[in-house]
């Protein structure tokens, strides 16, 4: 009898301590589930911290240099040039940004045998340009952003000054004069901080010089022609932002 009752009291205690184990399991398993659901929601509120002092700056300065394929006149293959751009933006709220941009760029026009005068054939050309219009971003994480900006404004265009004397549009070059000038690209931002990051910018810049319906020694007695020149290139550097948007 005392065996039977003996057994008995071992089973129950058994049972018991299994059911404790499981219940601590339950409980340890539940305060983990706690634990990481309030990890979570730590996490996204410092993130969302993060993104809201990154955007709220009411003002950004970017620069640095790339490079652009250009199209130096009517007759002539595109060249490559160097370019340095900067810019500085005025934001009304953390997505809508007026811009100012100004840039330079630098390269050796491609000028055939046919055209060439003085054993000028890769004369020295630069082209500036100014100019305004909106940003507006189109994404905003903590750790990268991107964003659109348009501007138009004056292309200031040097391509005499490699010459040698000889007129530009002499060698089918473009006239050097001041034109009318869009641009356009897409701002690629990797946050290093709030207030510091790397930009790639793919660009678009579409200038209006005029060029000259003669060429070679008969330049003279041509008229000039205007077309709408189509500029590829792309741009790189740190972006620094400050202030705050109240």
């Amino acid at each position: 009898m005392m065996f039977v009752f003996g057994s008995r009291t071992k089973w129950f205690v058994t049972v018991l301590a299994v059911a404790a184990m499981a219940t601590g399991s339950i409980t340890a398993q539940a305060q983990s589930k706690r634990q990481r659901r309030e990890t979570n929601v730590n996490r996204q509120a410092r993130i969302n911290r993060t993104i809201k002092d990154t955007y709220t700056h009411r003002y950004e300065v970017a620069g640095g240099g790339g490079y652009l394929r250009f199209r130096s006149g009517e007759y002539l293959k595109r060249n490559n040039e160097v370019t340095w751009a900067t810019s500085g933006s005025y934001f009304l709220n953390p997505k809508l940004g007026i811009t100012a941009d100004v840039r330079g760029s630098y390269g050796n026009a491609n000028i055939p045998n046919a055209f060439a005068l003085n054993g000028q054939f890769r004369p020295l050309i630069n082209e500036y340009m100014f100019s305004g219009g909106p940003t507006y971003r189109l994404r905003m994480r903590e750790k990268y952003a991107i964003s659109a900006v348009v501007t138009g404004g004056l292309a200031i265009g040097n391509f005499s000054g490699g010459n040698k004397g000889v007129a530009s549009e002499t060698v089918g070059m473009w006239k050097s004069t001041n034109r009318p000038v869009i641009t356009a690209g897409v701002n690629f931002d990797y946050n290093f901080y709030p207030n510091l990051a790397f930009r790639f910018t793919p660009t678009f810049v579409g200038t209006t010089f005029v060029g000259t319906s003669a060429i070679g020694p008969l330049a003279t007695g041509g008229h000039d022609v205007g077309t709408f020149q189509t500029n590829i290139g792309f741009n790189m550097g740190v972006v620094y932002r400050f202030g705050r948007i109240k």
